[in-house]
């Protein structure tokens, strides 16, 4: 039976995009085309690179350059969209304490929004997540390789935090080993902002996940989308790119040109990936015009080109069938 899972990177609801939700609380982030992808996946799952919260201080590290902070009402825009997932396992989660990232696992669980890589303590940050679909069931698993001091303790709230690569053979791989569920993905924020490809330590940890039994890796944290590679049978898409925010554009890496990423399985089989091209304007995103379009097909074949990964156009989408792709 074939079902597929939508994945989209950073979702920053923060500063503009914050300011934007609450004078127009039902206002328009995202356009039609959009919303309707990631409704009509089985799955869909989400980087949410803020808090949802009205309460708390920034975190004190005078180093910090950014602090993202989303009102109540963005979870139930979370929800209205489709996404069924959120990762908080990244750098943002915490920025307003643990009051704030209170807040968000409270308000996101009322919306009916799952959440997974930060909780309480430790143990519940590292938590997987099962969902039970129609047709198999599916664990997540979400780390970050930073910060290190927004790491959950034993009574400190925060999130699933693994050094790379080597933390990536601790607890991370031992929860991908023990995991019950019929597939597995793996959902990473790793490796540094605003670089064009993975690093060698993000390629070394996606190894040791995919040899661990990850059915797929979906990672997140450049700020611009990475190509598709295959390690010993597990797809690896090393970075989704970002998503929503209002972000300052690289006029050479374009973070403003993005993918919604549709994986298509069969049972328990990643069998092809399907991205929709996306522009990412002022705190909106839409579909991309086709000159927009051809501009990020160029890009994504060139970054898939060093993983012998060849993509193809069918229709509004690019396309690319895992089953052609050497392990």
């Amino acid at each position: 039976m074939r079902w597929t899972l939508a994945l989209v990177g950073d979702v920053m609801l923060g500063r503009s995009v914050a300011a934007q939700l609450e004078r127009d609380p039902t206002g328009r982030l995202l356009d039609d085309g959009i919303i309707d992808v990631l409704r009509s996946a089985d799955l869909t799952i989400a980087n949410l690179e803020c808090c949802i919260s009205q309460r708390g201080r920034r975190w004190p590290d005078p180093r910090k350059p950014f602090f993202f902070r989303a009102p109540p009402v963005a979870a139930e825009r979370l929800a209205d969209w489709g996404v069924d997932v959120v990762t908080l396992a990244n750098n943002h989660a915490l920025d307003y304490g643990a009051d704030a990232l209170t807040d968000t696992l409270r308000l996101l669980d009322a919306a009916g929004v799952a959440v997974v890589g930060a909780g309480v303590d430790a143990s519940t940050a590292r938590r997987p997540l099962r969902v039970p679909l129609a047709s198999s069931s599916v664990g997540v698993v979400a780390f970050s390789d930073h910060p290190a001091d927004y790491a959950a303790g034993v009574g400190r709230p925060g999130i699933a935090h693994a050094d790379l690569p080597e933390g990536a053979t601790g607890w991370v791989t031992g929860t991908v080993r023990t995991l019950d569920t019929d597939v597995i993905v793996v959902t990473p924020h790793w490796g540094p902002n605003m670089v064009p490809g993975p690093t060698p330590a993000v390629r070394a940890a996606a190894t040791m996940l995919a040899a661990a039994g990850a059915t797929l890796v979906a990672g997140h944290s450049a700020h611009v989308f990475h190509g598709i590679g295959m390690i010993a049978g597990c797809p690896i898409l090393f970075d989704l790119g970002d998503f929503l925010d209002d972000y300052r554009v690289d006029p050479q890496l374009r973070n403003d040109l993005g993918l919604v990423w549709i994986v298509v399985f069969d049972g328990v089989t990643p069998i092809r990936v399907e991205v929709l091209p996306v522009v990412l304007e002022y705190c909106v995103t839409r579909r991309a015009d086709p000159a927009e379009a051809g501009q990020i097909a160029g890009r994504l074949r060139r970054a898939c080109d060093e993983f012998g990964t060849r993509v193809a156009v069918a229709g509004d989408r690019l396309v690319v069938r895992l089953d052609r792709l050497s392990p």
